[in-house]
């Protein structure tokens, strides 16, 4: 007679979904943090996980019990104003949190993104938050999906700025909506000949902001020339050698550019300079996320302001709340309108 095969250990997946709470709350509740978790909620996972003989693993409870204290961050360029913005509102709350922050720069690559995660797995951070545009077609997206589910389930917390792409806690911002509110906004100023430089279109936040501002000129009777629709890098540079293309094949009366970010547009009107032009007078430009040096540049330029600051504050929260973990939270944009589009009417 054979010994019957043992029983398969529970996880912490098993507790949750039998406890009928999410599993962040059921690995604080079991680990050590449950100050955040209601005390209805705390039973009946204590309750559950002794029906199912439950038993934590260390490094879960070292990660739920944030014995690193620390919070990682990380993002596509520390030198765009965008990433710093996030990670100075990331950081407040981190410390109010009594966390540290660990930055780490992926330089917008989705390979270096995956290998730093796995990195930070090992390091048992409170928190993982992966700011950054997610890349259609990337072939790193399921491994990246895998190491931040496994570090979940032994009780870190997960949080994306950027799409809502994978199953885990996202701050979205809104960037067709606001794209399109400029597009109305700039075509009500009596804008009529538009080009747009944008970044590939697998970048996500690149897309969904070009096609915002194409719908908005659609719906305000103006029609976009595709010729003018020019794709270069996600960063000044990219800008500057856009704006630098069209100058030199000529305006042919395009009369505003829109960038897709603030440093693309900062860079383009650096370049129309270099060419003989003034921006804002030879030539409108506008641009997206409203950074503190969109209002130094000469002519302070028209963008759609995102609380960027914001952002990284309600990442934090998410992160740490007693939420679902895979609640999703909206940023919402707003157009400013300054010297660098004066109106045509």
């Amino acid at each position: 007679m054979h010994d019957a095969a043992p029983a398969q250990s529970a996880t912490l997946h098993d507790v949750a979904r039998e406890a009928g709470v999410s599993i962040a709350t059921a690995s604080r509740a079991l680990n050590g943090s449950a100050r955040n978790v209601r005390t209805e909620n705390a039973s009946r996972v204590r309750a559950a996980a002794a029906k199912l003989a439950y038993r934590p693993h260390p490094s879960a409870q070292a990660i739920a019990r944030g014995s690193t204290r620390t919070a990682a961050l990380v993002v596509g360029d520390v030198a765009d104003p965008y990433f710093s913005a996030i990670a100075g509102g990331f950081s407040q709350a981190a410390e109010a949190a009594g966390l540290i922050v660990t930055l780490a720069v992926a330089g917008r690559s989705p390979q270096r993104e995956l290998e730093i995660v796995r990195t930070l797995r090992g390091r048992r951070p409170r928190v993982i938050a992966v700011a950054g545009s997610r890349v259609d077609g990337a072939d790193t997206r399921g491994a990246l999906a895998g190491e931040l589910e496994a570090y979940q389930a032994a009780g870190g917390r997960v949080v994306m700025v950027s799409q809502r792409d994978l199953p885990f806690g996202t701050v979205t911002v809104d960037n067709a909506g606001g794209a399109h509110q400029l597009a109305r906004a700039l075509a009500g100023a009596g804008y009529r000949r538009f080009a747009i430089f944008r970044a590939p279109a697998s970048v996500r936040t690149s897309r969904d902001r070009c096609e915002g501002f194409a719908a908005g000129l659609r719906a305000s009777g103006v029609t976009l020339d595709d010729r003018f629709v020019i794709e270069t890098e996600f960063t000044r540079g990219g800008g500057y050698e856009a704006a630098r293309k069209l100058a030199e094949r000529g305006l042919d009366g395009v009369e505003i550019v829109f960038a897709v970010s603030d440093v693309m547009a900062i860079g383009a009107m650096t370049a129309f300079r270099d060419a003989g032009f003034v921006p804002g007078r030879d030539i409108a430009v506008a641009g997206f996320d409203d950074i503190d040096s969109a209002i130094d540049v000469t002519p302070a330029l028209t963008s759609v302001a995102v609380p960027l600051r914001e952002v990284g504050l309600a990442a934090m929260r998410l992160a740490l709340g007693d939420g679902p973990a895979t609640d999703t939270v909206q940023i919402s944009t707003g157009v400013v309108l300054r010297e660098s589009t004066p109106g045509r009417r």
